[in-house]
């Protein structure tokens, strides 16, 4: 018997979603920028080829950053050694896409020897962008993406150059994403170090522009205001509250959508993996406890995709040998730890039903859903499955199927709706999902990025 797809939609349109002014989304026109526009742009952050989210929002706003006609582009980061050291995931170097020309990678070596015992790569960064703004002219914006520790980094470089420096048209955007702050916020108040809490609120606030990835992360951040608020009397709610805005990830939206545009080469890529259109449920993100891999393989096996659709697992993370072996012996099931930028916009595109099926752990809560709003932009017929985990309905817009976190059954029950929806069905809704996708196009998160920074320091 045919199930229905009992499909429970709330899509709001996007300008409905965030009823105040700094979170409606611009769309960039392509005009050449006024004379009182900035003409630098640094980004700090963890760049590629660490696996995150926030590697590709710097790629994203350095790209909308030369085609807007910023004069230098610079991203500050780490040598790849420290992070072939750290525990983070790592891209293959071989599958990372070459920046445009305009953008300079800085990766500074560490600053001291052993007797130097901690922040060496912080005084290696914070000198870099010393360094930087001495060498450029005419308006600099510096934007530090995951707040810890790189918000210390850009305010200790940017105090010290204005400290001696005759021109200081700088201006500083801190982005946090949610668990930096609260990771520290709260382990500091566990430990009863209520010191270092109330330095990492006190160095966001110091950012000309502080922004929070979704409202979400905002609430979180305020929240974490006030647990601070309550043991030092002060007012880091309220402030927070005040001065924290909404900038949602910069996505490049038309490598995505322009994947129509040659069905051949995607066909290649497919088959180079061995698959065929609408024959793979897919997931990508890092292969970690938060996001409910293994959630996915039981309730696929439980599914009526099973044995019908492939499950193909893309990433890398610290659960990917276990994933591994509770795929060894499954057919049906592949893991990809080398998948290349180009190859994911097309197995997105190609896929029956992408899964994100993450759910709050104490060490990580989605907080907005970067790979998510990817799928959508890259259409084909294949549904988003995911859950209200977090931040993932501002990235969704209610353009999917959602199950609760955790609940294997459920989504078990999402891969079956998935499984008797037609194909008009699946394709209407990724078509809605793909429009709402569209407001975080990079060049209009960079455009409100460079006006309301403008704003706050006119």
């Amino acid at each position: 018997m045919r199930l229905l797809p009992l499909i429970t939609l709330h899509p709001q349109p996007f300008s409905e979603m965030y009823n105040t002014p700094h979170s409606t989304v611009e769309t960039f026109t392509g005009d050449s920028p006024s004379s009182s526009d900035p003409q630098n742009l640094i980004l700090v952050v963890r760049a590629d080829p660490i696996i995150c989210g926030h590697s590709t929002e710097a790629r994203n706003l350095a790209e909308a950053a030369v085609a807007r006609g910023f004069q230098n582009v610079n991203i500050v980061t780490y040598p790849i050694e420290t992070l072939k050291a750290s525990k983070l995931p790592l891209k293959p170097l071989e599958t990372i896409t070459p920046y445009s020309n305009g953008i300079n990678v800085n990766r500074p070596e560490p600053i001291g020897d052993y007797k130097v015992l901690d922040g060496r790569l912080s005084y290696a960064v914070s000198g870099q962008l010393v360094d930087l703004l001495h060498q450029l002219s005419g308006r600099t914006v510096i934007m530090d993406l995951y707040l810890v520790p790189h918000g210390q980094m850009v305010i200790n470089a940017v105090d010290s150059f204005k400290s001696i420096a005759k021109r200081t048209n700088v201006i500083t955007i801190g982005e946090a994403v949610g668990s930096d702050i609260t990771n520290v916020v709260s382990n500091a108040l566990n430990a009863g170090q209520v010191g270092a809490a109330q330095m990492v609120l006190a160095n966001y606030l110091q950012h000309d522009l502080p922004v929070a990835v979704s409202q979400f992360t905002k609430d979180m951040i305020v929240e974490s205001g006030g647990k601070v608020d309550a043991c030092l009397g002060t007012d880091f709610a309220h402030q927070l509250n005040e001065r924290v805005e909404i900038s949602f990830p910069a996505i490049d939206t038309g490598a995505y959508t322009r994947i129509t545009d040659d069905p051949t080469r995607v066909d290649q890529l497919l088959s180079s993996r061995g698959l065929e259109r609408d024959g793979y449920v897919m997931f990508l993100s890092r292969i970690a406890p938060a996001k409910g891999v293994d959630d996915l393989i039981h309730a696929y096996k439980s599914s009526e995709v099973y044995g019908i659709k492939k499950l193909i697992i893309c990433g890398n993370g610290p659960m990917k040998e276990e994933i591994q072996e509770l795929a060894a012996t499954d057919r049906s099931i592949i893991v990809l730890d080398d998948v290349s930028d180009e190859e994911k916009g097309a197995l997105m595109h190609g896929a029956f039903a992408y899964c994100l099926p993450s759910k709050p752990r104490p060490e990580f809560i989605e907080t907005f859903g970067i790979a998510v709003a990817e799928k959508m932009l890259a259409g084909g017929n294949g549904p988003v499955i995911t859950t209200q985990t977090g931040g993932i309905p501002e990235a969704t817009g209610g353009h999917c199927l959602e199950h609760e976190a955790g609940n294997v059954g459920e989504l078990s029950e999402c891969l079956n709706r998935a499984y008797f929806m037609t194909i008009e069905e699946r394709r209407e809704l990724s078509k809605r999902a793909k429009k709402f996708a569209l407001n975080f196009d990079r060049a209009a998160i960079l455009n409100n990025l460079i006006t309301r920074s403008q704003a706050v320091t006119s």
